[in-house]
C-alpha cells in the first residue's frame, strides 16, 4: 500500500476504537450496543492488515492470542450474567439492580448487569472478527508469497512442530 494509506490508517487506528467503545456505551442511553461496537472495532483492525500487510500489522498489533481471549472472555461474561440469576432462584437473565433499587453511577453510565452482558457480546464479536481476519490475511499472506496451498500447509506444519 501507499504510504499515505498506511499513514491515514495510522490516523484513523485509536478514532475508530474511539467510536466503538462510544457505540457501546451509548447503548444506555440511546441506540447502540455490544454487537456494533464489536464490528466497529474488528473494522479497526482489518484496516490495519489492509494498510500494512499481515506481517507489518500483526507485528505491530501483538494479536496473537486476542481473538482466543476476547472470543472465550466474552462468552464466559455473557454466559455468567445470563445464568448467574438462575443459580439465585431467579429468571434466567433478570438484571440488577432491581427496577427502582439504587443504582451505581459513574458520571451518567450506570453500572447494571445489562453493562456486563454487552460487554461480553462486544468481546465476542470482537474477537470472532479479529480471528477471522488473522485466517484469511494469514493464508493470503502465503499465497501471494508464492507456492501453493498445500506448501503452505506443509510450512504451517513444520512452523507447529518446533
Amino acid at each position: 500500500m501507499t504510504v499515505m494509506t498506511q499513514t491515514i490508517a495510522r490516523i484513523l487506528f485509536l478514532p475508530s476504537l474511539m467510536t466503538a467503545f462510544a457505540v457501546l456505551i451509548k447503548g444506555y442511553a440511546d441506540v447502540g450496543d455490544g454487537f456494533n461496537a464489536g464490528v466497529i472495532a474488528g473494522l479497526a483492525f482489518l484496516l490495519q492488515y489492509v494498510a500494512f500487510g499481515y506481517e507489518e500489522a500483526k507485528a505491530k498489533l501483538h494479536t496473537k492470542y486476542l481473538p482466543a481471549i476476547g472470543f472465550c472472555g466474552g462468552l464466559l461474561l455473557a454466559l455468567l450474567t445470563a445464568f448467574v440469576p438462575l443459580l439465585l432462584g431467579k429468571p434466567i437473565f433478570t438484571h440488577s439492580p432491581a427496577p427502582g433499587a439504587e443504582v451505581i453511577h459513574l458520571g451518567t453510565f450506570e453500572f447494571i448487569t445489562a453493562v456486563a452482558f454487552d460487554v461480553g457480546v462486544f468481546l465476542m464479536v470482537f474477537g470472532f472478527a479479529l480471528g477471522a481476519i488473522d485466517i484469511v490475511a494469514r493464508a493470503t499472506s502465503r499465497n501471494h508469497a508464492g507456492g501453493t496451498a498445500a506448501e503452505a500447509t506443509a510450512l504451517e506444519e513444520r512452523e507447529a512442530g518446533r
